[in-house]
């Protein structure tokens, strides 16, 4: 079928966006979805600095690609072989698909499948097949995190996707499966904050702010929010944060070691950048644990002070999408959602066309937006 999409040619383009044009809106062939896989209208798809670090080149993937990865739609068609979803089902779609047999899905930890892994970064499904061409057929388009979402239609594996309720609106569901996936996960599941704990969260971003949200429904006493821009730091007032510090102030963390009295029993840090990080591993108390999501570009190092690690007993945690399982944790978090506890939707800046997407990547560089979704 033909099908409306967002292409990526190539990498690294200049910014502003909006001049460049590094991602064209196109028409491209999708096949129908082989064994296994299903065919999903897409309905919504968010904005992430994911995208961004593909279209800026710092985390390479093979080209031309088709990108977007946070989205949620409807089943349009079942492959063979998929009999636990029916035609009209809502669902989120997962940008690591999990096998469900290596032994890190073996371990409870899909987040880190290995043929996941492996298909995502040769820009394929989970089978191993791509499902998107060029008009001709002999040029193959890849997939991005098995989702390629910036569409109106895509072919993605069963295992790539959750069912969820019909009630929750397209532009809210999308959001939890990256954004809210990611920053709560990062608390609750990679932290496992409990009630009374104090908490700092670095970069306010989707992932941040969601992690901001986390950290208020799990209890913990104090969620200390840090960032550089002064109208993110007013947004993560309005959702709860105890205490707010700009990073750009020389003292931020004796600011936040004196917020916490000491340190934070948890730092996280979703800026991408290691003097972020550097600044989130200051801001732990002894014996504390710091927890990073950011992606900086692939060369960037953490200088650590050793003897801390041994002398404090201190934690230095990677978190990769929050170290969930998607089929456990997206209905848990829309429960959450649905009752109060979890305001996701005060997350979303707004919705634009599919043909604003370059300008969109604009505005979330330059920091104007927390979430932009495109409404398909």
């Amino acid at each position: 079928m033909r099908i409306t999409a967002a292409l990526l040619r190539e990498m690294g383009a200049t910014t502003p966006y909006a001049k460049s044009r590094p991602l064209v809106i196109t028409e491209l062939e999708l096949d129908g979805p082989g064994r296994g896989e299903v065919l999903i209208r897409i309905r919504a798809a968010g904005l992430c600095h994911s995208d961004l670090s593909v279209i800026n080149g710092n985390r390479p993937r093979p080209m031309p690609m088709a990108i977007g990865h946070e989205a949620a739609g409807e089943v349009v068609e079942l492959g063979e072989g998929v009999d636990d979803l029916a035609v009209g089902d809502h669902v989120v779609l997962a940008f690591v698909p999990s096998c469900g047999h290596c032994l890190p899905c073996a371990e409870g930890r899909p987040a880190l499948c290995e043929p996941g892994a492996a298909a995502n970064g040769m820009g394929t499904l989970l089978s191993g097949g791509i499902r998107l061409h060029e008009e001709d057929h002999d040029h193959p388009i890849h997939h991005h995190l098995g989702c390629s979402a910036f569409a109106d239609h895509a072919v993605v594996s069963r295992r790539s996707i959750v069912r969820i309720d019909k009630g929750l609106p397209f532009a809210h569901a999308a959001l939890f499966g990256c954004a809210v996936l990611t920053g709560v996960g990062a608390v609750v599941n990679t932290a496992k904050v409990q009630a009374g704990q104090t908490t700092v969260v670095i970069g306010l971003g989707g992932v941040g702010l969601a992690a901001l949200l986390g950290a208020l429904s799990a209890g913990a006493s104090q969620v200390v929010a840090v960032d550089l821009s002064d109208a993110k730091l007013a947004i993560a007032r309005e959702l709860g944060a105890t205490a707010t510090v700009n990073a750009a102030d020389a003292d931020a963390v004796d600011a936040v070691r004196r917020l916490t009295n000491g340190g934070a029993d948890f730092a996280f840090e979703f800026a991408g950048s290691a003097r972020a990080l550097e600044s989130a591993y200051a801001m732990t108390r002894r014996g504390g644990t710091t927890v990073t999501a950011g992606l900086p570009a692939p060369k960037a190092a953490l200088p650590v002070n050793i003897v801390s690690l041994v002398a404090e007993e201190r934690t230095l945690k990677g978190s990769y999408i929050g170290t969930c399982v998607p089929v456990r944790d997206i209905p848990r978090y829309i429960a959450l959602h649905m009752s109060g506890r979890l305001p996701v939707d005060r997350l979303l800046s707004g919705t634009i066309g599919l043909t604003e997407i370059n300008e969109g990547f604009d505005r979330l560089q330059r920091g104007d937006v927390i979430r932009l979704v495109v409404d398909l």
